[in-house]
């Protein structure tokens, strides 16, 4: 049975967006240390770290989740300490998952809500709604019945699609967004994910903080969200994300220099 095509628009500003992309990629491996400094990537992972959970309304400050990666203690909600804690270890198997894998997807939710959900490394068995800032609901996640297989489909198209992967990544990460198949931690898995699978077109991925410039730019991503959700495609999504991947690698030469 052929996989359902989630359904965007490849655009002109796209193909920039790749194009600049792709050299900046070419530039950086060329000549940066973002892949081989030790320093230089464990301090980009806890940005990476910290910028993904304050989007999800962590308290903790940017020293505050190195102090406790670096085993200090610090003065903060269990809660919150616990997902820095799952967050960068779930971050440091990227090596080890297979981004087409819904084993690994499940496995990499077991990790990140470990001791902070009933329904850990499981999809969720209830219906959940998406509310904005005022209570208000703007999005119904799909029926708990073909959760599974929707997110087994997305997968295979994700896998098999002709699409270059920046497409395709972005594509994966709002579609998973839609689903909402856990019961809590969709947003961090969509963007570990996100980071995962295109680390497997080029390793420097896996150490670059896309997450840092999403939180910078947070009012963005989540209207790019309510727009895709609006118009019923992900274009608005991909637009934003592409730009958003730009200026990181655009961050990472500067800091290169």
């Amino acid at each position: 049975m052929q996989n359902r095509k989630p359904p965007f628009e490849i655009t002109s500003s796209m193909l920039d967006y790749i194009a600049d992309i792709a050299e900046l990629v070419g530039q950086i491996n060329a000549s940066s240390t973002l892949s081989s400094n030790p320093v230089l990537r464990r301090t980009n992972r806890i940005r990476t770290v910290y910028s993904s959970l304050a989007i999800e309304q962590n308290t903790m400050s940017l020293e505050q989740v190195t102090a406790v990666l670096n085993g200090k203690r610090v003065l903060a909600p269990p809660k919150d300490i616990a997902e820095v804690k799952n967050a960068y270890e779930v971050y440091d198997m990227l090596d080890t998952l297979d981004p087409y894998s819904v084993d690994d997807l499940l496995l990499a939710h077991s990790v990140i809500t470990r001791g902070l959900v009933d329904e850990s490394g499981c999809f969720r068995s209830g219906n959940v709604g998406v509310t904005d800032a005022e209570g208000n609901i703007i999005h119904f996640g799909t029926l708990p019945d073909y959760v599974p297989k929707l997110t087994v489909e997305l997968l295979n198209w994700t896998k098999e699609s002709d699409f270059h992967i920046l497409i395709k990544s972005c594509v994966f990460h709002y579609e998973l967004e839609l689903i909402h198949p856990f019961a809590d931690g969709n947003g961090r898995i969509g963007r570990l994910w996100h980071t995962l699978l295109l680390s497997r077109w080029k390793p420097l991925f896996a150490w670059l903080p896309i997450e840092s410039i999403i939180h910078d730019r947070q009012a963005e991503y989540y209207a790019a969200i309510n727009r895709s959700n609006y118009e019923g495609a992900s274009t608005a999504f991909i637009t934003f994300m592409l730009s958003a991947i730009l200026q990181a690698l655009k961050e990472a030469a500067q800091n290169d220099k």
